[in-house]
């Protein structure tokens, strides 16, 4: 699953496609790469849809695992664009049922977060790396680079929190830091597949790459990072994964 569509389009075009199948307004692609048998598929944007992309994958196409790509804001200052993030705990920011039960918290669950796959975890990870180390100068033009100031990038494994909103200003990120300092970056979507794949017994894994801060600065030129940048990293670290 990817977050974003030209994500999802670099990987459609590196894969051998054997059908496709609509459903709920989705194009799954089912086929081969790197010589696996595979489904990719846009999730669209936010909880909900990317909650229906997981629950159909799971329960027409019978996957296995998922993994998710796409982008996120980091509000750890630790992090620079073009870092990547393996998920470990995901939360949802703006899940708030209080005063009946914690804010934060997941109706019926009893806790706030939900933990990926680690063997998945370990080897994204691993595969990030490698991109890192020996195809992204390969696959980002140095102009691009340059734009985003992407230098020395890093992988990390760590938390995240999604929620219904693009986060571009500072004192909202600033608060969910507070709310939920373990955290290191934020998206739309990763909690709420989280929590499909637990109810379903499907493990699954992370991987954002972070695009801005999650400030006022968050929209300068973003569909261009997704294209020259994002959709680079999200094929790279997909094929680097896939063969082990």
């Amino acid at each position: 699953m990817s977050a974003m569509d030209e994500e999802n389009a670099s990987i459609i075009n590196a894969m051998h496609i054997e059908s496709e199948d609509t459903v709920g307004g989705r194009t799954y692609y089912t086929g081969q790469l790197c010589d696996k048998e595979v489904v990719v598929v846009f999730s669209h944007w936010g909880k909900v849809a990317a909650s229906i992309t997981a629950t159909t994958l799971i329960t027409k196409f019978g996957v296995n695992e998922i993994i998710f790509t796409g982008v996120a804001g980091g509000i750890s200052e630790t992090l620079s664009i073009g870092d990547v993030v393996i998920g470990k705990n995901l939360f949802q920011h703006d899940m708030d049922a209080s005063p009946i039960i914690e804010r934060h918290e997941i109706p019926l669950l009893g806790r706030a977060a939900i933990s990926a796959c680690p063997a998945i975890q370990d080897k994204l990870k691993n595969a990030a790396e490698r991109f890192l180390s020996q195809t992204l100068r390969q696959t980002v033009s140095e102009s691009a680079r340059s734009q985003f100031k992407i230098r020395q990038p890093q992988t990390i494994v760590a938390d995240i929190a999604s929620g219904d909103q693009f986060v571009s200003e500072s004192a909202l990120a600033k608060d969910i830091l507070l709310r939920l300092p373990s955290v290191v970056c934020i998206e739309m979507e990763g909690a709420a597949v989280a929590q499909v794949c637990e109810a379903f017994d499907v493990p699954f894994g992370l991987v954002r790459t972070i695009s801005d801060g999650a400030n006022e600065k968050s929209d300068i030129d973003f569909p261009g990072f997704v294209s020259t940048v994002a959709q680079a990293y999200s094929l790279g670290i997909v094929e680097y994964y896939l063969n082990g």
